[in-house]
């Protein structure tokens, strides 16, 4: 997505990515898990393409997304499942509202406080 925002292709299914609230990349960025340094560097992909992270969105008009395998989180602590869809939900919210925040690139990422 960080060439101009034209789109790149997903790793996974190799169809574009072309709007930034389908980015897993970006939606990553967001929550921290990539710097700012490296986003030119990482692979692409759809948000839903990911389904170890997606499956920790919760919100309304979003299908569930199913991670079979050892990352399921039906397999895994409840808290952990808390936290995660709490943190992961938030910083999708996030990234559905970036085209309209306006903001620069270094101001994507959520602060450390929930109400941010």
């Amino acid at each position: 997505m960080a060439k101009c925002d034209e789109g790149y292709p997903c790793e996974v299914c190799r169809q574009m990515v072309d709007a930034v609230v389908d980015s897993d990349l970006y939606l990553r960025y967001i929550l921290g898990e990539v710097p700012l340094e490296s986003l030119h560097l990482q692979p692409e992909r759809h948000v839903t393409c990911n389904p170890a992270l997606a499956q920790y969105v919760v919100a309304e008009g979003w299908p569930p997304v199913l991670c079979e395998g050892p990352f399921d989180k039906r397999t895994l602590s409840a808290d952990y499942v808390d936290g995660e869809e709490a943190r992961v939900t938030r910083g999708w919210r996030r990234l559905q509202a970036i085209p309209k925040l306006r903001l620069a690139i270094p101001e994507y990422p959520l602060s450390i406080t929930p109400d941010c």
